[in-house]
């Protein structure tokens, strides 16, 4: 990733005029020793970078020159540091068309040893985020959310809530979350006087009010998610609690990504695992995902079950 490393060289340095190798290193998680040779490598490529020692000292672009990068508008650069994150929202979306706009903008921009590298970038790397099976969930009003967020502008959305029931609500939009390829608002509700998060996709309308609001003082949205995302967990196990107990070899694992897994007790050259499976029914679809040769000890149902349901396969296969 240097090729990104010098570009975010460039960056920083046009745009805060002078920054001490330190805070350079810092800023992009690196040593002082790897700036100091990326400098060395832009300064070959004829970037004519100016370094100077003492308490004013740093990393500087020589006075009057300009890499030309203050070309990118504000939202050209947010959606370059959005997709840094991960956040992509569809390939043929408004925001797609924006990130190569920006990015074409940036390339032109690049020495042409960096040019060339970009090249061969695009040509051996692609990005194809759609299901194999299905098309991307749409979200027709995910640009229009962003455009609230940054401008600090009240919605009025059309939210279907799971029963189906279609409501309208006038929102305080707090942040956008991603979490596994799905998109959630977190917002104040003026009907609900209440913080909500809200899936995405369920939104069938969004309205831009242009009526301001302020975010509470100290709010992280980081911090609201990871907390509301451990309660809902702990909701979950309390309120849908079905502990499966299974026996499996050591050398296989039940991954905890994929289960919620309560409890691991090896046992010989088994390892005897409690996974909650929240109900009867889920359990039934869950325990034929287990590794091969996983075997259910309890509850005594879902033996029976699996039982019955692999008498049933071996007639139709035997």
């Amino acid at each position: 990733m240097r090729v990104h490393r010098l570009i975010a060289i460039i960056l920083l340095i046009e745009s805060r005029g002078r920054m001490k190798a330190s805070e350079l290193a810092a800023a992009l998680e690196t040593s002082v020793r790897s700036i100091y040779r990326d400098i060395d490598v832009l300064g070959e490529a004829g970037i004519p970078i100016v370094t100077s020692t003492g308490p004013n000292g740093g990393v500087s672009l020589m006075e009057g020159y300009t890499a030309n990068l203050r070309q990118l508008n504000g939202d050209e650069v947010i959606h370059l540091y959005l997709t840094g994150m991960g956040f992509h929202s569809g390939r043929q979306s408004e925001s797609r068309l924006q990130l190569n706009n920006a990015l074409l903008k940036l390339e032109k921009t690049l020495p042409a040893p960096y040019q060339a590298d970009i090249r061969k970038a695009k040509n051996v790397f692609y990005f194809d985020d759609a299901p194999w099976w299905s098309e991307p969930t749409s979200l027709p009003g995910l640009e229009t959310l962003r455009t609230a967020l940054w401008k600090g502008y009240k919605v009025r959305v059309e939210y279907r809530k799971v029963s189906g029931e279609l409501s309208t609500r006038i929102l305080q939009p707090y942040g956008l979350v991603v979490k596994q390829g799905e998109w959630y608002l977190v917002a104040f509700c003026e009907r609900a006087e209440a913080l909500r998060t809200f899936k995405c996709e369920r939104i069938s309308a969004v309205h831009l009010l242009e009526e301001d609001y302020e975010l509470p003082a100290g709010f992280s949205l980081e911090m609201y998610w990871r907390s509301g995302e451990e309660a809902f967990k702990q909701s979950r196990r309390a309120a849908e609690y079905y502990p499966v107990t299974v026996r499996v070899h050591k050398g296989k694992q039940i991954p905890g990504a994929k289960f919620d897994v309560i409890q691991t007790v090896e046992e010989g050259n088994s390892q005897i695992v409690t996974v909650n499976m929240y109900s009867f029914e889920q359990a039934c679809e869950k325990v034929f995902t287990l590794p091969a040769d996983a075997e259910v000890l309890e509850p005594q149902a879902v033996r029976v079950y699996m039982k019955e349901r692999i008498g049933e396969l071996q007639r139709i296969y035997l």
